[in-house]
């Protein structure tokens, strides 16, 4: 796997602005999907871990590690499990790239959230731990952590529902009927403004969390990049949209799958206990938040096969790939309106 990383630039700025860091360092590359490259930095001493923007043009908003590593170092001492940030780079000429440097925290991942090879009380209490950390991110007030404009105020739904919309119909390739209805629904259906302003995470789900080496416990919630302030049930429906997908590599969700029979929780009893713990007596019109997160994956992917198709993607035959769940994204959103 090519490096793509200068690592004496980075050993080099380290020494100056880490006191105590001690070569020479020794870069591994993580694999995997992350768009915001990712490396683990051996010392003599200690491991750290980079994250750093893709080197070449971007577009303005994308890969945010400043963002990134902003609300990680605002999120030290609270209940939510974070690395320790060190320091961020936003000197381009060190390495071509903005990045920044954080401890290696030491953990498993998983990508398949059946777990298997794991008992199914084991498989319970990861699901339990995977919930309360839900409900401790929705718990932080972003005032008093130093996030106050980490976010715009206004309506977090009717905004996102602009927004992707108007990113859909600059991306679409098909007529899909069903987008269109949900795209409709979605604007009938708007829920007022109940005044939670929270952080929301943008992309959590079980492959964005590190549990410890032999216990069933989260040490750190990883890639923060879609980070904001918002609505916290945007998170939630997206836990329960994700697991409604196909138990595949692509799919990641637990589709036909006996998650009785293997320790696994419902979707109700996630929602239960999200409330449990942050308080509140249920979540009303659920089906709007479902709704909402198959139409912005929808959207999302739309893009992506757009790219695809133009030739702009990275990985043309993976953006395609993905583009093909845009029917199916759409059709279940619809599906939840009436769930």
């Amino acid at each position: 796997m090519s490096l793509d990383l200068d690592v004496a630039s980075v050993e080099a700025w380290m020494a100056q602005t880490l006191p105590g860091v001690t070569g020479p360092l020794r870069a591994t590359k993580f694999s995997g999907g992350q768009s915001n490259p990712t490396y683990r930095l051996d010392s003599p001493g200690k491991s750290y871990v980079l994250r750093r923007k893709p080197p070449g043009v971007l577009l303005k908003s994308a890969h945010a590690v400043e963002r990134e590593f902003r609300v990680q170092k605002a999120l030290a001492g609270t209940d939510v499990p974070v690395a320790a940030m060190h320091a961020l780079c936003e000197d381009e000429a060190v390495i071509g790239s903005a990045f920044y440097i954080m401890d290696a925290v030491e953990g498993r991942t998983f990508d398949d959230p059946a777990l298997p090879g794991l008992s199914a009380d084991a498989r319970s209490q990861m699901m339990g731990a995977m919930c309360r950390t839900l409900a401790a991110i929705h718990a932080v007030d972003p005032d008093a952590v130093g996030l106050a404009d980490f976010g715009p105020d206004g309506n977090y739904y009717q905004r996102q529902l602009d927004r992707w919309t108007k990113q859909y119909r600059a991306t679409q390739t098909d007529d899909l009927p069903d987008m269109d209805a949900l795209i409709d629904w979605l604007g009938q259906n708007m829920p007022d403004d109940d005044g939670q302003r929270r952080l929301v995470h943008g992309d959590y789900r079980l492959d964005n969390l590190l549990f410890a080496p032999n216990a069933p416990q989260i040490v750190a919630v990883l890639d923060w990049e879609l980070s904001t302030i918002g609505h916290p049930y945007a998170d939630l429906a997206a836990v329960i949209m994700q697991w409604g997908m196909p138990n595949t590599p692509d799919g990641r969700g637990l589709a036909g799958v006996d998650r009785d029979s293997l320790g696994l929780w419902s979707d109700q009893r996630f929602i239960d206990s999200y409330c449990q713990n942050r308080g509140l007596s249920g979540i009303d019109r659920f089906e709007f938040y479902l709704a909402f997160c198959h139409f912005r994956m929808a959207a999302i992917l739309q893009g992506v096969k757009k790219r695809a198709l133009e030739g702009n993607a990275s990985d043309p035959a993976r953006g395609l790939q993905l583009g093909a769940y845009v029917p199916q994204f759409a059709r279940q959103g619809l599906e939840a309106t009436t769930r």
